[in-house]
């Protein structure tokens, strides 16, 4: 072994990345900030005010409770699917149902950016799952090994038995009705 492993001298950046990197592919990363980043001007717009030139124009509604309570939860839904992925499928749906709410509650979802993105991050909560294993991925590392006939009698010059997960199973031999002696009646009366 060096004196010099590979793992000492990187920098704390790019062990940071690739910790993040990791973090990320283990959840719905995108679902969650797509979903946060909708929450944001549904939550927002209601309770902004532009400035056009000397004129102000205030966005507010009578449902400005409503546009924030939406808001806050579709951020609290982002971070559930960021820190708590088994719940992905429920939190898609509540950000999906929550966006379709802020349209008539909300300013038009807020002015459709909020709606778009709330919208998108639920579907790509629900339609996540999480990848499988590099191990399992392997066909043959799954496959029984080959069974031998070293040692059966009758079995000399036979290939070994491979397990075809893509073969058809064999079909049972017919019903044979000469073994019913009794004519199909039972023998408790």
């Amino acid at each position: 072994m060096s004196p010099e492993s590979t793992g000492q001298n990187e920098h704390y950046l790019t062990v940071f990345r690739r910790g993040f990197r990791t973090w990320r592919g283990d959840r719905p990363f995108w679902a969650g900030l797509f979903t946060m980043v909708g929450g944001v001007p549904i939550a927002y717009f209601p309770y902004a005010n532009m400035h056009l030139g000397n004129m102000t124009l205030a966005m507010s509604t009578t449902a400005g409770a409503g546009s924030l309570i939406i808001g806050v939860l579709l951020i609290t839904l982002g971070l559930t699917m960021w820190f708590q992925p088994i719940v992905r499928v429920f939190a898609g749906v509540a950000a999906i149902l929550l966006a379709l709410i802020s349209i008539p509650v909300a300013n038009i979802g807020g002015f459709l950016i909020g709606f778009v993105f709330a919208l998108l991050g639920g579907a790509l909560s629900v339609s996540w799952a999480p990848g499988a294993p590099e191990a399992a991925a392997d066909l043959d590392a799954v496959r029984p090994r080959a069974q031998t006939a070293e040692g059966v009698p009758g079995t000399e010059g036979t290939a070994p038995q491979y397990y075809d997960p893509t073969a058809v199973p064999q079909q049972p031999s017919p019903y044979d009705k000469s073994l019913e002696v009794d004519s199909g009646g039972h023998r408790a009366g």
